[in-house]
């Protein structure tokens, strides 16, 4: 492992697990600003070269449950900090989060760390854990794991984090912008205690000071207790939105909440059903005394409103740092890529179209890097739509995950049902497909320039068919290629060419 000298003034180091998600990668530029030297686990380090921060800390490729890349990324650490957790509606995945705490707190143990730092879930005071939820149980069970590692350990529970992208905001923000009048489950009646992601921050950067006698759980939140009607009735108005009329309706269970919560917003199923099932629970602090240890600043907590309003503020300047959908990277790093030699996987399908474009080469990059979301696919939207919601009817991602940034994308970004995979700025852009498939699928997009100002485009789709319903999934579709895939190459080259023509202007 290449070792690199990163210390801050404060001489020590930091580890940070999941620093590719909502929470890591914001988390990793305040230990950065704080002065540690700071060490990022992940599974794929080349998911973390385009964030702004990737330069100033050292990566190491690894898993919270293989020990084995475990000891090397724990040499040298002081604080580390475990803020990975399985999203999974599996029936393994609460025993695959206990195996990996395990194994975090027994190898954490031995390298001698001083202080283990873990985000956990804001729990009903008095309530058992076989009456929480699946997910609550586990977040709650992870935590005591880390707190009888033998290291001393900070746990913070936080319930609603509102921040520009967290998952819990834009269920919020969509739900309350998009239904006037709302037809919602019986747990918009819950109270819940909300916190800005700022003091989320603040807090993890804190915990890494805590007297090594200190070994506990903390709730945080904010000043506010709402239910989550007054969630969406603040938020209406911090929007200066006409009011919401919110019809409860006591039948709607989780399962029917979450498919009701991946129809209305762009967070899919799968994921809201964890989220509607922990609302589902009164989650109100019951203490604060992580400002025994980590002092409120003046205005902090940050009230539920201003909250609101630094979030709202971020979306509409396209400033939003990380987001939900970073953090669900499917595929492991086994699953062959397109480049493979001879590609060792079986039979490849691939449809290849090329254009000649009358614009420069920064011009057609423009188009490309700026498709998907708001700009669209450049082809038969639609038939892009259908396919979106055909995918969210069968529990996948579909179309509205939408783009983290408006004009630049980077590896791991989530951009509507695919993920960047490899992006060679001014060159290649390589998206994996997320959608739910019978096989693999990605969609690469390069450019060149001909030497003479002009720029040429060359489109490859590819897929990977899985058993027959893969092969037969190829062929039902592969006549309609002619108008997606062939209808978007002209239509990207055209935009580059009107693009050139304003002056360097697109729809991006």
């Amino acid at each position: 492992m290449e070792t690199h000298d990163r210390s801050g003034p404060t001489g020590e180091r930091c580890l940070v697990t999941g620093p590719g998600g909502y929470i890591g990668g914001r988390l990793v530029p305040e230990l950065l600003d704080a002065g540690y030297a700071v060490r990022c686990l992940a599974r794929t380090p080349s998911h973390l070269r385009d964030h702004p921060w990737a330069d100033r800390v050292e990566v190491v490729e690894g898993d919270v449950t293989d020990a084995t890349t475990l000891r090397p990324a724990l040499r040298d650490v002081e604080v580390a900090y475990y803020l990975v957790h399985s999203m999974s509606s599996g029936r393994d995945f609460e025993e695959e989060d206990r195996r990996a705490a395990r194994t975090f707190a027994a190898e954490a143990r031995a390298a001698g760390i001083r202080r283990i730092v873990y985000l956990g879930g804001l729990t009903p005071a008095g309530m058992r854990d076989q009456d929480l939820s699946p997910h609550l149980r586990s977040r709650a069970e992870v935590g005591r794991i880390l707190l009888d590692s033998g290291v001393p350990t900070t746990v913070l529970r936080a319930a609603v984090v509102i921040g520009s992208g967290s998952a819990s905001f834009e269920m919020l923000r969509y739900l309350t912008e998009r239904l006037p009048v709302m037809v919602t489950p019986s747990w918009v009646g819950t109270r819940v205690q909300p916190v800005a992601v700022r003091d989320v921050l603040r807090y993890l950067v804190g915990s890494a000071r805590m007297p090594e006698d200190v070994t506990r759980t903390f709730d945080i939140g904010g000043p506010d207790v709402l239910t989550y009607r007054q969630m969406m009735e603040r938020y209406a108005a911090v929007a200066q939105l006409p009011r919401r009329l919110i019809l409860p309706v006591p039948m709607l269970t989780p399962g029917l909440s979450s498919q009701w919560i991946g129809l209305v917003t762009p967070v899919p199923a799968a994921l809201a059903r964890p989220l509607a099932e922990s609302l589902r629970y009164e989650v109100v602090c019951t203490e604060h005394d992580i400002a025994r240890h980590v002092l409120d600043p003046p205005g902090s907590p940050v009230p539920f409103d201003e909250a609101l309003t630094l979030a709202l503020r971020r979306v509409r300047d396209a400033e939003v740092v990380t987001r939900w959908s970073s953090a669900a990277v499917p595929g492991a790093p086994s699953d062959p890529l397109p480049t493979d030699p001879d590609w060792a996987g079986g039979s490849l399908y691939t449809d290849e179209r090329e254009r000649d474009v009358g614009a420069g080469l920064q011009e057609l990059w423009r188009v490309v890097e700026g498709i998907g979301g708001e700009n669209g696919w450049y082809s038969f939207p639609l038939a892009w739509a259908l396919r979106g919601w055909l995918d969210r009817l069968v529990g996948g991602v579909g179309l509205r995950r939408g783009r983290r940034d408006a004009t630049r994308l980077r590896v791991g970004d989530a951009l509507d049902f695919w993920r960047v995979e490899e992006i060679e700025r001014g060159s290649l852009l390589r998206l994996r497909a997320e959608m739910r498939l019978p096989g693999l699928a990605w969609l690469e997009m390069r450019v060149e320039d001909d030497g003479a100002g002009r720029s040429r485009y060359h489109q490859r789709a590819l897929f990977h068919p899985r058993g027959l319903a893969g092969h037969l999934y190829w062929w039902s579709v592969a006549p309609f290629h002619a108008v997606v895939f062939g209808g978007m190459a002209r239509r990207i080259a055209r935009a580059a060419e009107e693009s050139a023509r304003a002056g360097g202007t697109t729809r991006a």
